[in-house]
């Protein structure tokens, strides 16, 4: 019995010995950003995980989330234009136009609403908004779930996502914003000059920040990493049409803000043209004499848009400043080969 006793004891000192000896703290998996950008955060109900994000994907690229099975995400907002889609005015299923040019999904980590109005709060909320429009991709909720549930491909990229193979438009949607979050563009010539490497920009890109900053003043709204503030402003785009596009008035209801849209962001701007909300202007030059003219004039134009009066020369300068944001990042990732059967 004592011997019992005594091992009990050795055995007992072993489990606290063992119980004192700190345990390696497991780290939740990380999406590494590129120069210039801040580390990245997921919301709280909807972490990131490279299960989540490559089920994300295929959703994204896949044409079978619409409708007819004509119209995916990516038809929007495709690589080969910056994840925008090159057009002055979206079409959507069977052709239909949306009446707004698709922004770009770079970078929409950092966002704060989605869509030119703002009518989503989250890139899930918008994923979701996307699905069952009736002139984006036309589908009901239920249609796209019993459809995508019925790719037997599917089944078990659900289950390494999220544990189950059971297939629902909110899983559905959290998948394709956490693939969207991982987009990105950094590691610019403006962000390595920023960093120290005085040589990754041109004399004329370095004067075209001056005027960018000190001249035009453009980061009063286009600011930070991400070169937007995230609000609204009427610029007058298409305030001269016979039946103008009310913009975030349509969300709000508010007089103020009507024509207001959302500032997006500069990166990656030289190869996302059209530009403006409703694709108006076709090149950099274009925007930039836009914004020298001091926008159009309505009743709600934004105190800060006034002419400029640039020199022909200050308008170059300003152009390729603008270029030197084309960053790096997004460009690995590629549309799926083959997609679930």
């Amino acid at each position: 019995m004592k011997v019992v006793g005594v091992l009990g004891l050795v055995s007992l000192a072993a489990l606290v010995v063992c119980a004192q000896v700190p345990q390696p703290i497991r780290k939740p998996p990380t999406v590494q950003v590129p120069l210039g950008l801040m580390p990245l955060q997921f919301p709280a109900d909807n972490p990131y995980t490279p299960e989540k994000a490559e089920l994300g994907r295929f959703l994204y690229f896949d044409v079978r989330t619409s409708a007819d099975n004509t119209v995916s995400c990516a038809s929007c907002h495709s690589p080969e234009h910056g994840y925008t889609d090159g057009a002055s005015i979206s079409p959507g299923i069977h052709g239909q136009k949306s009446g707004r040019s698709a922004p770009t999904v770079l970078n929409r980590a950092y966002s704060l609403a989605q869509f030119w109005d703002g009518r989503a709060s989250t890139l899930e909320e918008q994923a979701k908004s996307s699905i069952q429009n009736p002139i984006e991709m036309g589908a009901t909720h239920s249609d796209v779930v019993a459809k995508i549930g019925g790719i037997a491909g599917y089944r078990p990229l659900f289950q390494k996502a999220f544990g189950s193979p059971e297939v629902t438009v909110d899983k559905m949607a959290q998948a394709i914003a956490t693939f969207e979050r991982t987009l990105l563009s950094g590691n610019s010539p403006y962000d390595r000059y920023k960093a120290g490497d005085k040589k990754a920009l041109t004399l004329a890109q370095i004067r075209g920040l001056d005027v960018f900053v000190n001249t035009a003043k453009c980061d009063q709204c286009h600011e930070g990493i991400n070169f937007t503030t995230n609000s609204y402003a009427n610029l007058g785009v298409g305030a001269d049409k016979a039946e103008p596009d009310s913009g975030r008035f349509v969300v709000t209801h508010q007089n103020g803000d009507w024509g207001a849209f959302k500032t997006p962001t500069l990166r990656d701007v030289a190869r996302t043209a059209p530009y403006m909300h409703d694709g108006s202007l076709k090149t950099l030059d274009d925007v930039v004499d836009f914004y020298d003219k001091g926008g159009i004039p309505n009743r709600n134009l934004d105190e800060k848009i006034r002419p400029l009066k640039l020199t022909d020369a200050q308008k170059k300068d300003l152009v390729e400043f603008l270029k030197s944001l084309s960053g790096e990042g997004w460009q690995k990732t590629t549309a799926p080969a083959v997609f679930p059967q």
